[in-house]
């Protein structure tokens, strides 16, 4: 099986290319090779490979600098995975692709399922909508993941954020009436290579389609930091600020350029179903998460 994957240096990409060499050959292209701004390029680059699957990982995810630059993000959430859909509707590949919780407004009291209808709060949960709809219009066969709150290996995540914080402070405010489920990018990865792995049953493959992806359970930001905070320690890294110096704040009180969705939720119980998942707590991941990172900072 030729497994091409777009994005390879990004969180989510970093993870997938080890998860998708243990199904056959994968060629993984970044930027470079790759530039989601030159779209029509992209399509025939993408066609000339003549894969089976299509992994796409790469997005413009820069969510409040997504509303000063709504051209670049939708020429990388949405044009090019329309050309992405058409090479695969042409070369009958597979298309894996990656969505948002944010295309929803958060104003759900529950988890959002599938038939939820979307309401964007700015313009990256806009293009990233847009993306998912051309895709889907497009015949090509095709599975859609709507994650959120990823992080990976690297210093952008929010966890990573508030280990760096914790190195110089006390005290510190967090957001607690934003709700959501940490999703580390290899479990991501992990049920990517399960469900590809999946199509080629010959009992029959999951139906195409979008599909929410998280790991059970949900915490909100201010907690999360908590738990982060909290492993560290007992791993044995000394911060000056722990658990207890983080204090609960509203998103109302540190406005941003892109609002936030406050319940970031999502209902997982179409993609247990259809691929026979057992989908573990966020906090497994989340504490080897620490583990690790503490290991290589130490």
């Amino acid at each position: 099986m030729r497994v091409v994957l777009l994005g390879r240096d990004g969180q989510v990409g970093k993870a997938l290319a080890p998860a998708l060499a243990r199904l056959g050959e994968v060629i993984a292209l970044g930027h470079a090779e790759a530039d989601f701004e030159r779209s029509e390029e992209l399509g025939r680059l993408v066609t000339a490979l003549a894969p089976a699957v299509i992994v796409n990982a790469a997005a413009y995810t820069a969510v409040d600098r997504a509303e000063s630059e709504p051209g670049r993000a939708r020429l990388v959430n949405a044009v090019a995975p329309a050309q992405l859909a058409e090479a695969a509707r042409q070369t009958d590949a597979w298309l894996i692709h990656y969505s948002t919780d944010y295309v929803f407004d958060g104003g759900k009291d529950t988890p959002y399922a599938e038939a939820d209808r979307p309401v964007p709060l700015g313009a990256y949960g806009t293009t990233k909508l847009e993306g998912d709809l051309a895709i889907m219009r497009s015949g090509c066969r095709h599975l859609i993941f709507r994650i959120g709150w990823v992080y990976g290996a690297g210093a952008s995540s929010f966890p990573a954020a508030m280990l760096r914080l914790a190195r110089d402070r006390t005290t510190l405010r967090v957001v607690a009436d934003q709700v959501g489920t940490p999703t580390a990018a290899e479990f991501v990865a992990e049920v990517t290579a399960t469900a590809i792995a999946r199509l080629a049953d010959t009992a029959g493959p999951p139906a195409a389609g979008l599909y929410h992806l998280a790991p059970m359970g949900a915490v909100s930001r201010a907690d999360f930091a908590r738990f982060v905070l909290a492993e560290a320690r007992r791993v044995g890294l000394d911060l000056p600020l722990g658990p207890e110096g983080i204090a609960d704040c509203a998103s109302a009180d540190y406005p941003t350029p892109a609002r936030r969705p406050l319940n970031c939720r999502l209902d997982t119980s179409r993609i247990r179903s259809a691929f026979g998942l057992d989908l573990r707590d966020w906090r497994e991941d989340a504490r080897r998460w620490v583990a690790e990172t503490v290991e290589a900072v130490a």
